[in-house]
């Protein structure tokens, strides 16, 4: 019954990939049907205003509308090109919202925050660093991380959809920062 049911997500996924490939309408339809709420769970809690987090899936929408052809299936499955999609929309939404709240004009003498090629490069090595050691983690104590730290969900959330108390899951993480801490040494930064 399992193996029927995930069959039929996977036909169901292909075929509204298709309809968006062939700008069919319904395409879009589907699509905010079967993955409206997985979106909107990743959306809500990095945009707490309801406008904002409507606004945003609807841009996510024209995206994948617009960036369909850009998936691959050699590079990994729909819904994780979906929940990144979704995830730094929201991010770049409430980036966006932080900075337009602040309407003072910047005098032209202040150095740009934009970050220097070196800074970049160490930043990536920084990153690729800590996805190794992510790896390193047992699946329970990388999706407890992911689901702090990625997805920005709160303790109480996290406790009550892993069926732990809250005090379990800070104490966790605490263990899991430590852990990472010193597996990465001085590169560890939140």
């Amino acid at each position: 019954v399992e193996e029927q049911k995930k069959g039929g997500d996977d036909v169901q996924e292909k075929e509204i990939i298709q309809l968006i490939k062939d700008r069919d309408e319904n395409g879009a339809k589907e699509l905010l049907l079967h993955y409206g709420p997985l979106m909107r769970y990743i959306i809500a809690p990095i945009l707490s205003n309801t406008q904002d987090q409507e606004d945003c899936l609807s841009e996510i929408a024209m995206k994948i509308w617009d960036k369909i052809e850009t998936y691959d299936t050699e590079r990994g499955n729909f819904n994780t090109w979906l929940t990144a999609l979704t995830r730094n929309t929201a991010l770049n939404k409430a980036r966006q919202n932080k900075k337009h709240g602040d309407m003072t004009e910047i005098p032209e003498d202040v150095p740009s925050k934009e970050p220097t090629p070196e800074e970049v490069v160490l930043h990536k090595e920084r990153l690729e660093n800590v996805k190794k050691a992510l790896r390193g983690l047992s699946d329970k104590d990388r999706l407890i991380f992911y689901r702090k730290y990625y997805y920005m969900q709160s303790t109480a959330q996290i406790a009550a959809e892993m069926g732990m108390t809250e005090r379990a899951v800070e104490g966790k993480l605490y263990r899991l920062k430590k852990q990472l801490r010193k597996k990465l040494g001085g590169e560890w930064y939140e």
